[in-house]
């Protein structure tokens, strides 16, 4: 701790896991940290939370890690979080059509060579091994593609696999979602194989395992988290930000403060002057169901040609999500209930009568429309101004508005503050000689351990 002073404080708005990540790590590299949080409570769009309506604990969202999430699951090592999250010993996505009642599980193998196409109990019913080679186009689509220009949606392996995939994944419809974007999902799961493509869940709940834990660990570390903080402007000087100005009082930053603006692209674009952020977002429909789950019951189920999407098996809790939700944000919560009910029953082969007691949440803005024409608005970490950083999902990670792109994002944040505080050390004799290519070299390093352990 003795180079915080040196280095200043680390001032972090916002406590969702962007923010939660670059905390963690700041604080864990001897940095001062400040958290502020306009909400009573950190985690964002990923927690857990109490419901009265069904009298039972349930996270606000559905979120699937895999065990190639190398961010996600830095982020838990370093939160002493990895005993929190349990999954199959190997890769396995059941899905059900409710259409034909036609049920099958998808099973790569474990290694990136994906001879699992090559067998037919292993891949999508009535597909061919020749299929699967087409999802290579989306290597070599433009920019401006979208992955039903690229990928054929009239064959079976598209509505069966590529569809569901690419909706969960980008939370927007095929028609307007980036072919690239996709490909680089398909290249850090499918395309690294069953080993990085096995499933993990919470044990209990999203609170437990992302938020709870990183909470513990930044008091450990001495960091200060202030909730029902909420930030109304900034004050610029001519290269940085001198001001925080909350509602209930200003911040004055001295000259070796930094800030991280780990806010939703929308209050970001507000607060800093000249911004573009994407501005075109995604619904999403979550319906939770209180009901007990058959024994042996899968984890998860993804569902075609249904009104369900995917459903989750919880703790006494049975999870409907529906990404790209546009065609039924507007639909009455009586009448969802019923039909995600219909295809939860079929799918985990319950009674459809009576329906159990159900919370329907609605996200109108749940993450950013992940089109070409909005992929283009995503900043990068950097600002105009020195001592200002953004994090958050719709920073450009390479990846959508994911667990691991937040993480992501703000695991670059931190390293950037880390590297650019070293950096000043050197040029101001601190830190004695140190060729910028050593410099650069250990930057290099810090990547590989926070992405990739």
């Amino acid at each position: 701790m003795r180079g915080a002073p040196r280095s200043g404080c680390v001032h972090i708005v916002g406590a969702g896991l962007a923010g939660l990540t670059a905390a963690v790590r700041l604080a864990a590299s001897g940095r001062s940290v400040i958290v502020h949080e306009a909400a009573p409570h950190a985690g964002g769009r990923c927690r857990s939370y109490f419901d009265a309506e069904l009298g039972c604990r349930i996270d606000n969202g559905n979120h699937l890690l895999l065990a190639g999430n190398s961010a996600s699951l830095a982020y838990l090592r370093k939160t002493d979080a990895e005993g929190t999250i349990a999954g199959p010993r190997k890769a396995a996505f059941p899905f059900i059509d409710v259409g034909t009642n036609e049920r099958w599980t998808l099973r790569p193998n474990r290694g990136a060579v994906p001879w699992w196409i090559c067998t037919s109990a292993r891949r999508v019913p009535a597909t061919r091994t020749a299929d699967y080679f087409a999802a290579l186009a989306l290597w070599r689509a433009a920019p401006s593609a979208t992955v039903a220009a690229v990928l054929d949606p009239s064959c079976k392996l598209f509505r069966r696999l590529w569809e569901p995939l690419a909706v969960a994944a980008l939370n927007t419809d095929v028609e307007r979602a980036s072919a690239a974007l996709f490909w680089s999902i398909l290249r850090e799961t499918l395309g690294r194989g069953g080993a990085a493509c096995r499933p993990l869940v919470p044990r209990v709940g999203l609170s437990e395992t992302f938020v709870e834990p990183a909470l513990a660990r930044l008091r450990i570390h001495g960091a200060e988290i202030r909730f029902g903080a909420r930030l109304k402007t900034l004050d610029f000087a001519t290269t940085r930000v001198a001001n925080l100005v909350f509602e209930a009082g200003s911040i004055r930053l001295s000259g070796k403060d930094a800030v991280v603006l780990a806010v939703p692209a929308a209050i970001a674009a507000r607060l800093v002057p000249g911004l573009a952020t994407p501005n075109c977002f995604s619904p999403i429909v979550n319906a939770h169901f209180r009901c007990a789950s058959p024994e042996g019951a899968p984890l998860f189920v993804g569902v075609v040609n249904g009104s369900a999407q995917w459903i989750f098996r919880k703790r006494g809790v049975l999870s409907v999500t529906v990404s790209a939700a546009d065609r039924i944000i507007d639909r009455p919560a009586s009448e969802l209930s019923e039909v995600f009910w219909r295809d939860v029953a079929l799918a985990y082969r319950l009674p459809t009568n009576p329906v159990p007691p159900v919370r329907i949440v609605k996200e109108r803005r749940a993450t950013f429309l992940a089109s070409p024409e909005q992929l283009q608005r995503r900043p990068g970490a950097k600002t105009a101004w020195d001592n200002l950083l953004l994090a958050g999902d719709y920073v450009a990670t390479g990846l959508p508005a994911t667990i691991e792109g937040a993480i992501r994002s703000g695991f670059a944040a931190a390293r950037l503050l880390i590297h650019s505080s070293r950096e000043a050390s050197f040029s101001n004799g601190e830190g004695g000689s140190c060729p910028s290519a050593a410099l650069a070299r250990e930057a290099e390093q810090e990547q590989h351990r926070a992405f990739h352990e």
